[in-house]
C-alpha cells in the first residue's frame, strides 16, 4: 500500500505559497455543503463584503475566480480583450511577460513597454506607447520576480487621459501594502489567495470597475474562455445565481476566514508589520553584506528579492536551508536566474520570530560558505529595527 499524505512541517518563505494560518486551515476541515446551498450562497455573499473591503472599492463585481492567481490574470485579460484589440503591457519581470503571453493568446495587440529587471516604470516610459490608443494598458503592481513595487497613480491617470483600460496584477501586494481601486481609479485587477491573504493557493480575487464592465458588456464577440466568462460568472455571483460551475467550497472557507483574519487585524495595521519584519530583514541582511534587486524606494515590503553574495553556492544555501531548518525561499528567475534569493514575508508568515529564525539560519550556512561577516550582526540589526534603536 502507498504511504498516508504526511508532508514535513515547512516554514514557507519563498515568493508563495506562504504560510498558512492555523484558523483558515481548520476552515478548510469544516463539512463540505453543495454550491448552491443557502449556507454557502451567504458565504459567498460575506466573502465578497470582505473581498471590497481589501480592495478598498465599491465594485459590485468583486469576486473569487475557481483559480490560482494566474486564473485572475487570464480572468481579466480574456474579459477585456477581443480578437485584435490592442493592448499595452509593462514588462520589467517574469509577470509582466506572463500577462503578454496571455493577451497574446487571446487575440490582443500586443505592444510591450520595457524596463529592466528590478526597476520600474514611470509615466513618461509610457507616453510613445499610449499615443496609439491601446484599449487595455496591464501593469504588475508588485512582480514577484523583482521584488520590485510599481506606483500606479500618476500612471493611472495617464492611462484614461489616453482612453484606456487600467489593468493590475496584485497578487504579491493584496493585503501587505495599500491597493486603492477606488482611489487609483483601477478597472480591473487581480491577485492570489496563497500569498497575504494566508491561504492556500486556488482562488483568484479579481476585481472589475464600471469601465471595465462597460467594455464587456460592448463586445461582439464571446469571451474565448467559457469557464472564465465574467458575464456568466456575473449570474452565479449575483442575485441570480444560475449554477454556471461547481465552486471549491472549502477553498472559500479558507479565502473567507484568511479574510476575517486581516478584518480582525485591520488593513492598516497589517500594512504596518509586513513593512516592519521587511525593514528588520533588510538590516540584518545589509549587516552581513546581502544587497536587494530594487532599488530601496521601490521594495516590496512582502517579497525580499536580495542578491547572492559573491562566492557562495545558490542552490547549495537553499537546499541546505530547506532540508536542515525546514525553511523555504525561493530562487531567482529569468534575468535573475542564479543570482537572487526571493524571501517572502507575507500574511501569516510576516513575523519577527521567522525574521529572525532565517536570519540565524542563514548566517550559519553563509559561514560554511567562507562569506565574509561578523557573527551575529544580522540578529543584532534586524532587533535594532525591532526595539527602535535602528
Amino acid at each position: 500500500m502507498l504511504p498516508p499524505v504526511a508532508p514535513p512541517i515547512r516554514l514557507l518563505l519563498g515568493p508563495g505559497p506562504s504560510e498558512i494560518h492555523p484558523r483558515v486551515l481548520a476552515a478548510m476541515a469544516e463539512p463540505t455543503v453543495g454550491h448552491l446551498d443557502p449556507y454557502y450562497l451567504s458565504l459567498m455573499n460575506d466573502m465578497q463584503q470582505l473581498l471590497r473591503g481589501v480592495f478598498r472599492t465599491e465594485n459590485k463585481m468583486t469576486l473569487a475566480v475557481s483559480g490560482t492567481g494566474s486564473a485572475g490574470m487570464e480572468c481579466c485579460v480574456v474579459n477585456l480583450i477581443e480578437p485584435g484589440d490592442s493592448m499595452v503591457v509593462c514588462v520589467n519581470g517574469v509577470f509582466g511577460g506572463r500577462m503578454v503571453d496571455v493577451a497574446e493568446r487571446a487575440g490582443a495587440k500586443v505592444t510591450r513597454v520595457e524596463r529592466p529587471w528590478g526597476e520600474v516604470f514611470e509615466p513618461a516610459h509610457l507616453k510613445d506607447a499610449l499615443k496609439a490608443k491601446p484599449k487595455v494598458v496591464g501593469i504588475v503592481m508588485a512582480e514577484t520576480s523583482t521584488g520590485a513595487h510599481q506606483p500606479l497613480e500618476e500612471i493611472s491617470k495617464l492611462v484614461h487621459d489616453a482612453g484606456a483600460l487600467l489593468l493590475v496584477d496584485a497578487v504579491t501586494s493584496l493585503g501587505g501594502m495599500p491597493v486603492e481601486v477606488d482611489g487609483w481609479q483601477i478597472d480591473a485587477i487581480y491577485s492570489g489567495s496563497q500569498k497575504c491573504l494566508s491561504c492556500p493557493p486556488g482562488l483568484a480575487p479579481v476585481s472589475f470597475g464600471p469601465r471595465a464592465m462597460e467594455a464587456l458588456g460592448r463586445r461582439k464577440t464571446k469571451v474565448q474562455s467559457w469557464y472564465l466568462d465574467l458575464s456568466m460568472l456575473a449570474k452565479y455571483w449575483g442575485e441570480e445565481r444560475v449554477y454556471h460551475h461547481t465552486a471549491p467550497i472549502n477553498m472559500t472557507y479558507a479565502l473567507y476566514e484568511g479574510l476575517r483574519l486581516l478584518d480582525e487585524e485591520g488593513l492598516e495595521k497589517s500594512f504596518a508589520r509586513h513593512a516592519l519584519n521587511h525593514q528588520a530583514l533588510a538590516a540584518g541582511l545589509a549587516a552581513i553584506g546581502i544587497d536587494y534587486a530594487a532599488a530601496a524606494e521601490h521594495r516590496l515590503p512582502t517579497l525580499n528579492a536580495v542578491r547572492v553574495p559573491a562566492g557562495v553556492d545558490d542552490a547549495w544555501v537553499r537546499r541546505e536551508l530547506l532540508t536542515r531548518f525546514g525553511i523555504e525561499i525561493g530562487a531567482g528567475l529569468g534575468d535573475f536566474k542564479g543570482k537572487v534569493w526571493r524571501v517572502g514575508l507575507m500574511g501569516h508568515a510576516s513575523r519577527a520570530k521567522n525574521v529572525l529564525l532565517f536570519l540565524s539560519a542563514l548566517e550559519q550556512l553563509l559561514g560554511e560558505q567562507k562569506h565574509r561577516f561578523q557573527a551575529g550582526a544580522s540578529i543584532a540589526a534586524a532587533n535594532a529595527v525591532y526595539s527602535g534603536r535602528a
